[in-house]
């Protein structure tokens, strides 16, 4: 009958094969365009530096004849304050910054000689490209320098990125 659910008997036992949860732990999740599968990642916010790092991004991805998959990772605010021992809350913030980026990539010249997609994220930016690089099996991920006392204070992304990356980082000053 159509609608109905019949559940198993608690006496029978279901044989499960060992090697298919196995086999899906180790596929790598596909939820990416398979057109740009071993591209080049680079982290772009508009910067100066990420202007640098995209220039060289782009000859990397041209020389190899691999996609370029640009990342940018959009503000996160916290809601709350350290407070002992409680975590901050982190709330999505609409980043039109991601679209404003995506009309200025389109309308450049010097795009058009590669492959490339936008890629916009929301968190950590270590942590989301290197997500990114996982996910589309990246050859390399390409940021810019962070200059200033920001980065000094807290550690530059580069240098963490770099300290814990699963592929080579290219840090262009």
């Amino acid at each position: 009958m159509a609608g109905q659910e019949f559940s198993e008997p608690a006496d029978r036992k279901q044989v499960a094969d060992p090697t298919s949860d196995l086999q899906a732990a180790e596929e790598p999740r596909l939820s990416c365009d398979p057109a740009f599968r071993h591209g080049v990642v680079v982290g772009f916010d508009g910067s100066t530096s990420s202007e640098r790092a995209l220039a060289y991004a782009i000859g990397m991805a041209r020389r190899s004849g691999s996609g370029l998959i640009i990342v940018h990772v959009a503000n996160r605010l916290p809601t709350t304050v350290w407070a002992g021992c409680e975590p901050p809350v982190f709330v999505d913030v609409p980043d039109h910054r991601t679209e404003v980026l995506g009309l200025e990539l389109a309308c450049a010249d010097y795009l058009a000689e590669v492959s490339w997609i936008l890629v916009e994220r929301g968190g950590d930016i270590c942590h989301e490209l290197e997500e990114v690089g996982r996910e589309y099996a990246a050859d390399a991920i390409v940021v810019g320098s962070t200059h200033g006392i920001v980065g000094r204070i807290f550690g530059s992304v580069a240098g963490r990125l770099a300290r814990r990356a699963q592929r080579p980082v290219v840090v262009i000053p």
